[in-house]
């Protein structure tokens, strides 16, 4: 993303803000932790997008999908819920709690459903719970104008807006919510609009990811994944990780280590210089996965039940930082966000590029 000039008058060369709080105890911390940790880089957003994604924050819930959807109209609203009246039961439904924040306008309408696929229509689809929740969100994504359901998983949700990231904190109230994982983003767009679509994260199921950076085979990419099913309608390249990262991983059955060796392949080069098991094994993922690969600068954090990625691009064109207690990850664009809510850490370190960093919650 291209050089701006900063509020403090400092120039930020690298704009868009990612941070993420795991406990890998599971203990569940408060969303004001995450807020303090992304407000710290304001100055790598510029308003037109910010967001979270909160895990464990729905226990009472667990076993059902929480589905969070935008509507632009009453319209749009009755369709969806029409809609979702015959593909599940609808255990509770209400608007998403928010407080009036200057900053944050133009709002839709933001409401919440706690859902069960319905065991008639499951087994006239002959799918599995996951993929017939996913299929769902895509036919209202895609089919319903005025709707857009932004977070699908269990006992998790995204919360995110057109505004700096700190406001859409607030404007949510998510220092009320406890979660054993966060993640957070401050955007700054540079050839993408700034509405509440695409603000990150971005999430489908389970899976959310943010993203700094911008993707130049978004072309590629979408064209490969939209034959499986999948719609880019969003505006954003981050969408599209989105999905590759769900078809190699829920559809393909490939690992995170796996899926980060396809989305940033290691270069030729480097696969040489591997052991000949090791070079065959990557060379296949390169091979068959080729219009997968994700070129251009990023760094993403993927967030999803029970642990966290963070990957760079090859070349390392974003930054990304990751610092650790004894119970805490914490993983941010700049070491200022990570001192923020962990100030003595017991190593703090810089990924190399292409090289993933996964940590996974302690079971009980």
């Amino acid at each position: 993303m291209p050089q701006r000039e900063g509020e403090n008058g400092y120039r930020i060369p690298s704009g868009c803000a990612v941070s993420a709080i795991l406990s890998k105890t599971g203990e569940r911390i408060s969303g004001e932790a995450i807020i303090q940790s992304i407000a710290v880089m304001h100055e790598r957003s510029n308003g037109l997008g910010g967001g979270f994604a909160a895990y464990g924050i729905y226990p009472e819930y667990r076993e059902l999908y929480a589905l969070h959807i935008f509507y632009d109209t009453i319209a749009a609203k009755e369709q969806t819920e029409h809609f979702l009246d015959r593909h599940f039961d609808i255990a509770n439904l209400s608007k998403i709690p928010t407080r009036k924040i200057r900053a944050i306008t133009d709002e839709p309408l933001i409401w919440r459903y706690f859902v069960k696929p319905l065991p008639t229509k499951m087994w006239e689809s002959q799918l599995g719970e996951d993929e017939f929740t996913a299929r769902c969100v895509i036919r209202v994504n895609s089919g319903i104008e005025g709707a857009y359901i932004f977070s699908s998983g269990k006992n998790m949700g995204v919360f995110k807006a057109v505004g700096y990231p700190e406001d859409v904190g607030r404007f949510y109230r998510l220092e009320e919510y406890r979660g054993d994982l966060w993640t957070a983003h401050g955007r700054y767009p540079t050839n993408t609009p700034g509405w509440w679509g695409g603000a990150h994260p971005f999430a489908l199921l389970g899976l959310s990811v943010v993203h700094n950076g911008e993707i130049s085979s978004y072309d590629a990419n979408r064209r490969f994944i939209e034959m499986y099913g999948y719609r880019c309608n969003l505006l954003t390249d981050t969408e599209v990780i989105t999905y590759i990262i769900d078809f190699l991983t829920r559809r393909q059955g490939l690992t995170l280590e796996e899926t980060a060796n396809v989305i940033a392949a290691p270069f030729w080069t480097a696969i040489a210089r591997q052991a000949p098991e090791e070079a065959e094994r990557l060379s296949y993922l390169r091979n068959i996965y080729s219009s997968l690969l994700v070129t251009g600068p990023f760094s993403i954090i993927v967030g999803y039940p029970g642990g966290v990625m963070a990957l760079n691009d090859r070349l390392k064109l974003r930054s990304l930082l990751v610092g650790e207690t004894e119970d805490t990850v914490c993983i941010a664009s700049e070491e200022a966000a990570i001192r923020r809510v962990a100030p003595e850490l017991s190593r703090i370190w810089a990924p190399a590029g292409g090289q993933p960093v996964i940590f996974q919650r302690r079971e009980a």
